[in-house]
């Protein structure tokens, strides 16, 4: 599953990426506040949510590090 979820995020454009990125960065802030209040569901959220910005950050940081040394 992590490989074509790799895949799908290598085929996206950078500012789809970026918007994207802020989107899961706000939704991790809610699910932390979620989570202090003790009305999370879904702790693996958490997890999964981490990995996907983790994943896009460094999809991001291999197109920077590209287009740098062109």
């Amino acid at each position: 599953m992590a490989k074509s979820k790799v895949k799908e995020i290598h085929e996206r454009e950078t500012p789809h990426l970026q918007s994207e990125l802020q989107e899961r960065i706000r939704h991790l802030f809610d699910l932390r506040s979620q989570a202090v209040t003790e009305k999370l569901e879904d702790p693996s959220q958490l997890r999964k949510t981490k990995k996907d910005i983790a994943r896009i950050r460094t999809i991001l940081r291999q197109r920077e590090l590209q287009s740098a040394s062109k």
